[in-house]
């Protein structure tokens, strides 16, 4: 089955020539023409990838995606943002928000089918990891691959004990909604050059949250405040140990609060 994507412009002629250069690679295109249009038609298509503009009438791109990220059964779908604005100020906010590529206009239609082709393929990844961190081979339906004629089932082997990878392949925003979606208990660490982090979660939600580095300011060496600045990161490495946790929750907050004031004060601090 073709790969979907979804393309959300409120510009007529970006969506009929987006689209007409993506049908012709053999992708399902469906179309929307704000960013609220755009978060209806994923939740009723779940496509394999959404490129969206960020100017828009309704909701801009900025907020569908803050959305998108916030919500499990649509976090992990990859995003481009394809917009006019094409500052470094802006590039950095698209990638903050949890947007995985970002391509200004115009733009060459070979570099918008490689950008796609690597977003798409990003996105089964981030896909295979939540399979990894539920313990399952499973594919989005739950149902689990046929088996061949005159074959007996047999034991189901081992559950992973958890997934490692990097940041650049799967966000920290994404592996909190995964360890949310599959109620893990476990230490998810991650580290980049200079700064080590451990989020510790119970049943999916994230207790507590300890960061160590010099380059790490004191208000982030612990706590929700700890999380934010983990989720500013957009290279390292991650690894999670699946094991019982048992301790004070000092975060209080959902993960989707988490994500959501993590986005606000990231936006806020890029204005100043």
């Amino acid at each position: 089955m073709s790969e979907r994507i979804l393309i959300v412009d409120d510009d007529p002629w970006i969506l009929r020539m987006v689209s007409a250069i993506l049908e012709k690679k053999g992708y399902a295109i469906v179309t929307a023409t704000d960013g609220e249009e755009g978060l209806l038609r994923a939740d009723q298509c779940r496509p394999d990838l959404i490129i969206s503009d960020v100017m828009m009438p309704k909701m801009d791109g900025w907020q569908m995606v803050k959305t998108l990220r916030s919500r499990s059964e649509l976090a992990l779908i990859p995003v481009i943002f394809l917009t006019a604005l094409s500052g470094e100020e802006d590039r950095i906010k698209g990638f903050r928000m949890g947007a995985d590529d970002y391509l200004p206009k115009p733009f060459r239609f070979e570099e918008l089918d490689s950008r796609v082709a690597n977003a798409i393929l990003k996105g089964k990844a981030a896909r295979q990891a939540a399979y990894a961190v539920a313990g399952t081979q499973t594919g989005p339906t739950g149902t689990p691959p046929p088996m061949p004629p005159g074959t007996t089932k047999k034991a189901a082997p081992p559950k992973p004990a958890g997934i490692h990878g990097q940041l650049e392949q799967l966000g920290l925003s994404s592996l909190l909604v995964i360890l949310e979606m599959e109620r893990k208990s476990g230490v998810l660490r991650v580290e980049k050059v200079g700064a080590t982090g451990r989020i510790f979660a119970k049943d999916g939600r994230v207790l507590s949250a300890r960061l160590d580095g010099e380059s790490v300011p004191p208000e982030a060496k612990k706590g929700a405040h700890a999380v934010y600045h983990m989720l500013t990161w957009t290279s390292g490495r991650f690894d999670f140990s699946a094991l019982e946790v048992d301790m004070e929750d000092e975060v209080q907050a959902s993960t989707t609060n988490l994500l959501m004031e993590g986005a606000r004060l990231i936006d806020e601090a890029n204005r100043f």
